[in-house]
């Protein structure tokens, strides 16, 4: 949800960061830099999904001063390379810089790219066959940080869309954990629930991201509104 207010209370309720989505859900880059701030005030971070891989999308969404990008889509080596580049600053990359921005403090300051380019978050996200058959490739991306595998877009892939408990899901996922984690990079999932947190976590995911912020509204309220109607 494009909610400043939301990103504040979840933060509130103990999660370290919020992942602020701009490929499905409605938000622009202005609702996500407030988003980014609404994050920090409560004493956590932000990172931003991109909708694509383009310099302009993923510039945006590092001046709103967010800890870091995800983009999505990534199928092959080249596209790695490219989302990289446009995260980093040269020489290491190709992002255009501007001290004027909440990313940049608004005033130029010493060391600043520098520091940005090691600690800003640079992921990917890996939803697809061409993206899990070119995996090893991916990998071997310099400065890549975190590789997120979709695991919607897996089942949808595998011709059982949103089914990401099924047992071909999890082999795609638990296959690719292990090649992820051996080459140095942080693993990123979405958990349902208590007992796929405690999977995920033996499979070596530390990037974990729980639900959606729509779901988690849906389903409470559709469960009390059954306890108020004696369903």
């Amino acid at each position: 949800m494009p909610s400043p207010e939301a990103a504040n209370v979840m933060i509130k309720a103990g999660l370290d960061f919020v992942l602020i989505d701009l490929e499905h859900g409605p938000a622009d880059y202005v609702v996500a830099q407030r988003m980014v701030m609404a994050a920090e005030a409560a004493g956590g971070s932000s990172i931003i999904r991109v909708g694509e891989h383009s310099e302009a999308a993923v510039l945006k969404a590092l001046d709103t001063g967010t800890g870091g990008v995800i983009v999505p889509h990534v199928s092959t080596r080249e596209d790695a390379q490219r989302a990289v580049s446009f995260m980093m600053y040269p020489p290491d990359g190709e992002r255009g810089y501007s001290p004027y921005t909440k990313a940049g403090g608004y005033f130029h300051e010493s060391g600043f790219v520098q520091r940005a380019n090691r600690t800003v978050l640079k992921g990917v996200i890996v939803e697809g066959e061409n993206g899990i058959d070119n995996l090893d490739d991916i990998l071997a991306v310099k400065n890549l940080d975190l590789v997120y595998v979709g695991t919607y877009d897996i089942s949808s892939a595998l011709g059982i869309a949103g089914q990401t408990s099924d047992p071909r899901v999890l082999k795609v996922l638990e296959e690719s954990a292990v090649k992820i984690r051996k080459a140095g990079k942080a693993v990123g999932c979405l958990f349902k629930n208590e007992d796929e947190l405690h999977y995920f976590r033996k499979l070596g995911i530390k990037f974990l991201t729980y639900k959606v912020d729509t779901w988690v509204l849906y389903e409470e309220f559709k469960k009390m509104a059954d306890i108020a109607r004696g369903k």
